[in-house]
């Protein structure tokens, strides 16, 4: 017997495609957008001079009157507290992540008892395991903003390392603090007063429960080259001729590791700069005061090489300070590059490898 089948697989033609384009067109002549779109989004893009909308209707004018209650909060998506299955890349134990440059006004106690308030850029960060996919790092700020009121020191640093270690579920964490520190300098002869700025750095580590603090100084100085003034005088003694020896603005990036329970204050990390290298920049300078300036200079006369090992010798001989870090950069009038130094003291700061763009940070503008 032979049995005929239904061609049920019949590809429909372009007639019966213009026949459904039709229909549908009547059909979305009358619908509102939304019920258009309700159907098929896709469909607006068929209807001549029509736009495409969203579904459903969204709403434009911001909700002023809209409050956010705990299971509305909880039905928020959250990435960066997701499986470990997001996680993008090696899982792979970070060191550090967390938030740089969140600025705020602090509290310091300095060290002849006054107060004063300055704005403070903030560095936190936390450690953060190989199976989690990130950290919510408004948490630190949040946690930073209870303490941000208090006069600030190491043990109120520790407090707020503390809370957000905690708030963050993390192991190890960091605080940086910098800020630029006014101290009012006399001038050499004239009697003048005048306020230098210094570029400081608090930073307390935690690392294996254990608490670790840091100072970070910038000093700038002026160096006078010790063979150019030979040179200079030998031209004067057996020539004649005036010559005058070459000195440029030079820095030092001074880092310290504090130890003990005696308050290492900032001004004490200053004087002891200044009296490795006597010869800081000046504030106020009346025409004594230059030619005062001069002779220190000629009185003090340095290689890139002396500056770093007198600041050595003044943090070797301070129980309050461990390991140390000395970065001198002069920044030469005579060429056309600089002369740099680095000394490290224990482990802590010791390293085969240096940031390539670290002598670029120590420039100093007036």
């Amino acid at each position: 017997m032979n049995m005929q089948r239904p061609d049920v697989d019949t590809f429909p033609q372009r007639d019966d495609a213009n026949k459904a384009l039709a229909v549908l067109r009547a059909w979305a002549r009358s619908a509102t957008p939304e019920e258009v779109a309700d159907l098929d989004p896709a469909i607006a893009r068929l209807l001549p001079e029509s736009e495409v909308s969203n579904y459903p209707a969204l709403a434009r004018a911001f909700p002023e009157d809209f409050a956010v209650d705990e299971a509305y909060r909880a039905s928020l998506p959250d990435l960066q507290n997701g499986p470990s299955s997001l996680i993008r890349g090696a899982k792979q134990h970070l060191q550090h992540v967390g938030i740089s440059n969140f600025r705020l006004p602090i509290r310091f106690h300095a060290r002849d008892d006054d107060d004063l308030r300055l704005e403070t850029s903030v560095t936190g960060t936390v450690s953060l395991e190989a199976g989690k996919k990130g950290i919510n790092m408004s948490r630190i700020m949040r946690s930073f903003y209870k303490h941000a009121q208090k006069t600030f020191s190491f043990e109120v640093i520790e407090a707020a390392l503390k809370d957000y270690i905690s708030d963050l579920d993390s192991f190890d964490a960091r605080i940086q603090m910098r800020f630029s520190y006014p101290m009012k300098i006399k001038s050499l002869r004239s009697d003048l007063e005048g306020f230098q700025y210094y570029d400081i750095a608090l930073e307390l580590v935690e690392k294996n429960g254990q608490h670790r603090k840091f100072m970070h100084l910038d000093y700038v100085y002026s160096s006078t080259c010790p063979c150019s003034l030979e040179l200079s005088e030998h031209a004067r003694q057996t020539r004649g001729q005036l010559a005058t020896p070459h000195s440029q603005r030079s820095v030092a990036r001074l880092s310290v590791e504090v130890l003990g329970h005696d308050c290492l204050w900032f001004e004490d990390l200053i004087d002891m700069a200044r009296a490795a290298v006597p010869t800081e920049t000046q504030v106020m300078v009346k025409r004594e005061d230059e030619q005062a300036f001069a002779e220190l200079n000629a009185a003090n006369p340095i290689f890139v090489e002396d500056a770093a090992r007198l600041f050595c010798q003044r943090f070797l001989a301070d129980e309050r300070i461990g390991d140390f870090r000395i970065v001198a950069s002069h920044q030469e009038s005579l060429h056309s590059h600089d002369a740099v130094s680095v000394l490290t003291e224990g482990p802590t700061f010791a390293a085969d490898s240096l940031d390539p763009k670290l002598f670029n940070t120590l420039f100093h503008a007036g």
